[in-house]
């Protein structure tokens, strides 16, 4: 998991990450097309976001494509925000039932 926090706090790769949910499964051409960074620095974050589980490859040919896996975000999440949302759900459920009640009856 420190793999994907390191990952997650330098706002090109999360840059990155955003563009390929916005669009998945394009090469390094398309992604540098896109950014403001050199084709160096671009294959250097991907690779750290490879590292880190963020980024996935299939090769197509001669290209290489790059997949999102939002796995390691919602283990993140889960782990992180999950325990915190649970107490506000069960919050908004009983406040619903309550008021449900009320117009009921």
């Amino acid at each position: 998991m420190d793999d994907v926090f390191r990952a997650l706090a330098d706002p090109s790769r999360r840059e990155l990450l955003d563009r390929l949910r916005a669009d998945n499964g394009q090469t390094l051409g398309e992604l540098c097309t896109r950014l403001d960074m050199t084709r160096q620095a671009v294959s250097k974050h991907l690779g750290i976001l490879e590292e880190a589980n963020l980024v996935v490859t299939v090769k197509r040919g001669r290209e290489k494509l790059h997949y999102l896996n939002p796995v390691p975000i919602h283990e993140i999440a889960e782990r992180w925000i999950g325990k915190f949302e649970r107490g506000r759900l069960r919050a908004l459920a009983e406040l619903k039932r309550k008021l449900e009640g009320e117009t009921d009856g």
